[in-house]
């Protein structure tokens, strides 16, 4: 129902929009509503990047200016047509987007922020001297594009951008549901626990950002159209930080958010103009966050002391738009104080304010999708019986930090098929030697082999890939995805279509979409989360959140499963909860590494135990054995055994 209800309030908007043209004929205002609805096609994109992966990027004003450069170059020097100008100028953004990416996304926090803006000053400096190509500060003119010999007019053109807007929300919509949608928020969420689902970090973060460049470029490309002129100095840094600031006033994740931000940038400053107008605005943005707080308190959602702030504020604002005889010279203070305040008070935007008010419940109990899933058709391994006795083999692996020894001349055989723990007291290298077998650290010395391939210097993406999953000593969920989107995650290596298979919505991304969601729902039952598959991981009790791990991991189908200190946190009825599914997921022919604390679950589930102690191996051998060894008591007691 909640689908519905967007789909049709979006329906509503866009017939809204398209009727502008024929309310009024004032070509100002059809102008500044067609600059709305450009602007919000490119944070269409940059949300992909500010509020999926989480990146920031200072350099959107530099890819929108090559998209219409794109367009002024090619109606200037060949007289293009529109039907070629608009898919190059996607295409030509795109690449320069890769181009800033690959070596640009290498770098986190504020140095990607400091190269991205390097990348939109150069590409400003570049426009301007470039003058055999762009004209230089002379500017390009552009004329109103002709489609099957009619040259557009205002309300055509119009309608042209209003067309591409609705296309650019249902591709990117469909972008963000699918599978490369879940892998860019999980990028955010995680990167390690990405990195270890198959879902190589650096790989999707590029995409994502040529992505985000291709809507950057149409809408550039639609701009220079509607503006009819181009010159370097429109694409500036101040342009930059109106598109961030857009993104995160209007609210990320949300289409809508980026309608708003957009409109929000076009028309707060024009409204700043006039003192009757400001009066208007601050009055009723004052009642709307006055009703928000009540609605807020009432559903006990928010508390008196947290809104009493965001509404004497916003009253405050409203009573000295009264009191104020000229606007003038209060325009810029007014302005920012807005601003600080939207980024202050609401950090989801204005529409993720407005949401967590009217959030409508999405739950759907996993058991009415139960007659169609096949619970566990993902952990068959039956067919690898015949192969080698030991699935791993690591040998004198030495781990080292400066002069410390993590890991020291360590070596383990992992049998087939069996449950090998991995114990030892608190800074013993166990996690350690988890971080090694899954490529998150190279190892200083030794080899290790997994189905007769070396895993050192291959990254923890081809490692999930190859078939080893795990799970953390410290929970690394997706926190803002529900359980089910978690998992789905892991089952990212069983997609095959393509971005054009997902922006056509062909049959088979459909049908790949449908499996993977009959899979997932069967891992959560599984683990005994099929009635949390709606809830966001961040909100489930921290046992639930262990068992949700072990669900993602066996996503990825793997022939190894490491679990770090899974029955951290859990009672004991869940404890025992544990040891069943663990000796399921053995049952399944997956061969597990278990690092535990608790001694009963090591000793009623595991084959093999080895012992660490300072890095050493110290035991190895069947439970009871090791349980009686004079060197791990000692160990584990901190004294000698008498």
């Amino acid at each position: 129902m909640f689908n519905k209800n967007n789909t049709f309030l979006a329906a509503v908007g866009f017939f809204a929009l398209l009727l502008v043209p024929l309310i009024t004929s004032n070509p100002y205002y059809i102008h500044l509503i067609e600059t709305i609805m450009i602007y919000s096609i490119l944070l269409f994109g940059l949300d992909i990047v500010v509020g999926y992966t989480g990146q920031v990027s200072l350099g959107h004003s530099g890819l929108f200016g090559i998209g219409a450069y794109t367009v002024g170059v090619l109606f200037l020097k060949f007289h293009a047509p529109l039907w070629l100008i608009l898919p190059l100028s996607i295409v030509v953004t795109a690449f320069f987007g890769a181009v800033l990416a690959l070596p640009a996304l290498r770098v986190t926090g504020p140095y990607l922020a400091m190269v991205t803006l390097a990348f939109g000053t150069i590409i400003q400096i570049l426009i301007n001297e470039m003058t055999f190509m762009t004209e230089g500060p002379m500017g390009i003119k552009v004329s109103k594009p002709m489609i099957a010999g009619f040259k557009l007019d205002v309300q055509t053109y119009y309608w042209l951008v209003c067309a591409l807007l609705a296309l650019s929300m249902v591709v990117v919509n469909r972008i963000l549901k699918s599978q490369l949608g879940r892998a860019f928020e999980a990028l955010r969420g995680s990167p390690i626990a990405s990195d270890c689902m198959g879902v190589s970090v650096y790989k999707y973060k590029v995409f994502a950002f040529v992505i985000s460049a291709g809507f950057a470029g149409l809408a550039g490309s639609l701009y220079a159209y509607s503006e009819q002129y181009i010159s370097p100095n429109t694409y500036n840094f101040e342009l930059t930080v109106l598109f961030l600031l857009a993104t995160i006033m209007g609210g990320r994740k949300t289409r809508s958010g980026a309608l708003l931000g957009a409109a929000i940038i076009v028309l707060l400053p024009k409204l700043l103009d006039d003192l009757e107008t400001f009066r208007i605005v601050s009055s009723c943005f004052a009642g709307l966050i006055l009703i928000g707080a009540l609605i807020g308190i009432q559903r006990k959602m928010t508390t008196i002391k947290s809104t009493i702030v965001p509404v004497l504020g916003t009253i405050s604002l409203a009573a000295f738009s009264f009191w104020l005889t000229n606007i003038t010279d209060w325009r810029l203070s007014i302005f920012g104080l807005m601003i600080l305040f939207v980024v202050y008070y609401l950090q989801d935007g204005i529409i993720g304010f407005l949401r967590s008010l009217f959030k409508q419940s999405t739950q759907v109990h996993a058991q009415e999708l139960s007659s169609s899933i096949v619970a566990m058709s993902s952990l068959d391994h039956s067919s690898l019986s015949a192969q080698s006795k030991d699935i791993l083999v690591a040998k004198e692996i030495l781990m080292q930090f400066g002069g410390l020894k993590a890991i020291n001349q360590v070596s383990l055989s992992v049998e087939r098929g069996s449950i090998h723990g991995l114990i030892g007291p608190n800074g013993s290298g166990k996690s350690t030697m988890m971080n090694v077998l899954t490529g998150i650290y190279r190892p200083t010395a030794g080899f290790i082999d997994f189905l007769g391939q070396t895993v050192i210097g291959r990254t923890s993406s081809e490692i999930a890939l190859s078939g080893i999953a795990r799970t953390f000593q410290n929970v690394q969920l997706f926190g803002e995805m529900t359980a089910l989107q978690n998992v789905m995650v892991g089952l990212h290596h069983t997609y095959k279509s393509n971005l054009l298979d997902i922006a056509l919505n062909t049959k088979r991304a459909q049908n790949e979409e449908s499996i993977a969601t009959q899979k997932a729902f069967g891992l959560l039952q599984f683990v005994g989360l099929g009635e949390n598959a709606y809830e966001e991981a961040r909100n489930l009790p921290y046992g639930r959140q262990r068992l949700l791990e072990i669900a993602r991991a066996l996503a990825l189908d793997p022939q190894l499963l490491l679990l770090d200190e899974p029955a951290a946190g859990l009672t004991a009825p869940d404890i025992k909860e544990l040891m069943a599914i663990i000796r399921k997921i053995k049952d399944h022919g997956i061969t597990v590494i278990l690092i535990e604390h608790h001694m009963e679950v090591v000793m009623s589930v595991c084959d093999t135990v080895s012992v660490l102690d300072f890095g050493q191996k110290i035991a190895e051998g069947k439970p009871l054995e090791v349980q009686a060894n004079a060197e791990v008591i000692k160990a584990y007691l901190g004294g000698a055994v008498t």
